[in-house]
């Protein structure tokens, strides 16, 4: 078990963000976490990367606990945000080669790593350019090339598409879901568009704080007595 969510509460004044979410990732899944905004994805990502602390419950990578061995948790981990983290300033090979000095990678295995990353991206022409230049697809892959340098167990994509066209948008999921199963991977992919949840190896979907499914896609239409993904969604979820 890559991944392992139990009874997760999260609490903001009387706003209650998380209520008793629990969830399980393995190696090799691609699991697409589907919600509204404002369904508590983004919150649960945070506990998940370390920022927040969850009030109760217990999150664990591997085997590791997130609140009492954060480290050994968090080396596990690759995480992209919604909101962009690169330094626009400094050209894409020196943004991973930041990353890789921030996690202790050394600088021979650092070079090798980085080169596999812009190739496996399309991205080997474009080392130096400064990442301010480039689309926002592709700053997207330098995003993603920058959390696969420690080489997870767990990669976080948290609505990681948001903004950028739908060329690019496809390409990134096709890259990822093909990580997945490569490098037996495990996936937790944040999302409020239903198409980017259709071919999940499975799907969870959380509202208001809660989970309300997890299963199959075509368990989902089917228990929503619905003619397509969309429409027990939005049934499911009350939109």
């Amino acid at each position: 078990m890559t991944l392992n969510v139990t009874s997760i509460c999260k609490s903001f004044g009387s706003r209650k963000a998380l209520d008793d979410v629990s969830m399980r990732v393995e190696a090799g899944e691609f699991v697409a976490l589907l919600g509204p905004n404002g369904a508590g994805k983004t919150t649960l990502f945070q506990i998940l990367s370390g920022l927040f602390i969850a009030d109760q419950g217990r999150a664990e990578i591997g085997q590791a606990d997130i609140a009492k061995t954060p480290i050994a948790a968090l080396a596990q981990l690759g995480v992209v945000f919604q909101q962009p983290a690169l330094d626009l300033d400094l050209s894409v090979q020196a943004n991973l080669q930041f990353q890789a000095d921030l996690h202790g990678i050394a600088r021979a295995d650092a070079k090798e790593r980085i080169a596999t990353c812009l190739a496996r991206f399309g991205l080997t022409e474009r080392a130096h350019d400064a990442a301010r230049v480039l689309s926002g697809g592709n700053r997207r892959k330098v995003e993603l090339a920058r959390a696969l340098m420690t080489r997870p167990k767990l990669l976080l994509m948290d609505e990681a598409t948001v903004g950028i066209d739908p060329a690019a948008r496809a390409q990134i999921m096709a890259d990822v879901r093909a990580l997945c199963k490569e490098q037996s991977m495990a996936v937790l992919w944040a999302t409020h568009l239903v198409d980017e949840a259709a071919d999940a190896d499975r799907i969870i979907v959380m509202n208001k704080g809660r989970v309300q499914f997890d299963g199959r896609a075509e368990q989902l239409i089917a228990n929503q007595q619905s003619a397509n993904l969309t429409d027990a969604f939005l049934s499911l979820t009350h939109q």
